[in-house]
């Protein structure tokens, strides 16, 4: 079973505490809050009352035996000093928030794993699905990059990928398509595969090329 410590308990580390619990993970919720500790006992494995920002308090947790921690800390000065004293644990798998650009940097260079935005990633999904009516969803890959789901336009319906040619006109890549009708997924479909109105299409891209998909 995997493991994962979840340190400070805002709204984003509650909610990423108890949903890696329901899919099975085992996790530690560390914060300095009574009552944010109370309120989600019940709810991980094990939560413990602890300032993230005493070196002591992160030693005696034994973290360096778990799959990872993230570090979901409410102001800067304590999400950089939790940071660095992980990384001078020898922690080697830290995910940290960043609230600004300028955090991210920071938390970089103190030894953060991996920079998470969730405001700015969860605000560019929004304006993608509100700015283009046929996204469906999109999930961030890399800087610059996403998957998204695409309602098909009116003008790839009865069209073959092959003749569609999207990596060729758009420079976007179809990984999957979701048939409605029955329901049922097609990894990787062939050139062949024939779109129909109640597909939806998983398509991965640069974000510049997948913002210049028809829309009707």
């Amino acid at each position: 079973m995997r493991s994962f410590t979840i340190i400070g308990l805002s709204s984003f580390g509650t909610f990423l505490a108890t949903e890696l619990t329901r899919q099975g993970v085992d996790v530690l919720a560390v914060d300095i809050d009574e009552e944010k500790i109370e309120r989600i006992k019940h709810l991980v494995q094990k939560a413990i009352i602890a300032d993230a920002t005493d070196p002591q308090a992160l030693a005696s947790l034994a973290l360096e035996e778990m799959d990872g921690v993230v570090v979901s800390l409410g102001t800067i000065d304590s999400s950089v000093l939790t940071t660095l004293h992980l990384k001078e644990l020898k922690i080697k798998n830290i995910i940290s928030k960043a609230l600004s650009e300028d955090h991210g940097r920071i938390l970089e260079r103190v030894g953060a794993s991996q920079v998470i935005f969730p405001e700015k990633d969860e605000a560019l999904r929004i304006a993608r699905t509100l700015s283009h009516e046929n996204i469906l969803d999109s999930v961030p890959l890399a800087k610059g990059y996403s998957i998204v789901e695409l309602v098909p336009p009116s003008s790839f319906l009865r069209k073959s990928l092959g003749e569609l040619d999207l990596r060729r006109r758009y420079g976007v890549q179809i990984i999957s398509v979701k048939e409605m009708v029955p329901e049922n997924i097609v990894l990787v479909p062939t050139a062949d595969y024939v779109v129909k109105d109640s597909d939806v299409l998983v398509v991965m891209g640069r974000d510049d090329d997948l913002s210049k998909l028809p829309q009707q």
